[in-house]
């Protein structure tokens, strides 16, 4: 799949500016369109019985994320600054992912709980709901560049197979890619490690396999320590499935990682 539509979230937290430059090197690199959404949740303001819209808050917060788009994108074609216009959080989100359907990869930020302007389970919600590539930027830490040393964490499931699909153009030209098998058992792991390999192989994609065969929880927290221990810039990951543990509840990983990873992550539902 080629990378020429990005959509970015851009809101009122300070992390925004850095998702955006992400956002903006990204599509520098593939030459992609690149569209910021700036949503809230909102009140109208009501004097007497007349309700007045827009407030003079949202309109600052409009005016303010224009114009840090405008000039993050400054030299890049294609660029536009949208705004979902009014609504509760559950009809910003139904219209933030409405939008995040006709794209070719979704940039959202990680949500650090008590702040922010928008639904607590915003990435969730979009990933579930979209169709399409969800790209989390954690609320610590700087991302200039991802995909020159990805971990895919693997279970050979439908979720996972899309979620590495999608992140090809994100890796192209790495040196390499370090592909975690998970499984609870280790044959399957093996087979699939190679079966992996090879698929990226014809992708030009030099492959370092690992497994890890489950015995108990904590799969998250063992992924993430394996990209740390790899110096990993970005986690490629199934969402919503069973990541290797077949009485895991479903979901139970997704929302574990949203809450707790420490490097930029890409799933798909």
């Amino acid at each position: 799949m080629a990378l020429k539509h990005v959509m970015v979230h851009l809101d009122q937290d300070p992390r925004t500016s850095e998702r955006l430059k992400l956002a903006v090197a990204l599509a520098k690199r593939h030459g992609a369109r690149l569209v910021g959404v700036f949503g809230k949740r909102t009140r109208a303001l009501r004097v007497g019985v007349v309700t007045s819209w827009p407030t003079p808050e949202f309109t600052q917060a409009c005016e303010d994320s224009k114009a840090l788009f405008t000039k993050a994108t400054e030299g890049l074609d294609g660029a536009e600054w949208r705004f979902i216009n009014r609504g509760s959080h559950t009809e910003v989100l139904r219209l933030f992912v409405d939008l995040a359907r006709h794209t070719d990869l979704v940039i959202l930020g990680q949500h650090e709980h008590g702040k922010g302007n928008v639904h607590d389970d915003l990435a969730a919600e979009v990933i579930v709901g979209c169709g399409r590539p969800v790209l989390v930027v954690p609320y610590v830490g700087d991302f200039a560049t991802i995909g020159e040393c990805p971990l895919i964490a693997w279970n050979n499931a439908p979720e996972a197979a899309r979620a590495l699909n999608y992140a090809l153009p994100l890796m192209e030209g790495c040196a390499l890619a370090h592909v975690l098998s998970i499984s609870a058992r280790k044959d399957d792991c093996e087979s699939t490690s190679a079966e992996i390999a090879n698929h990226l192989g014809t992708h030009g994609i030099a492959v370092k396999t690992d497994m890890f065969v489950v015995e108990d929880f904590g799969i998250m927290d063992m992924v993430l320590n394996r990209a740390s221990d790899r110096g990993a810039d970005l986690l490629v990951m199934g969402a919503h499935g069973n990541m290797g543990f077949p009485f895991e509840s479903r979901g139970a990983g997704t929302r574990y990682m949203l809450q707790h990873m420490t490097l930029p992550v890409l799933m798909s539902n």
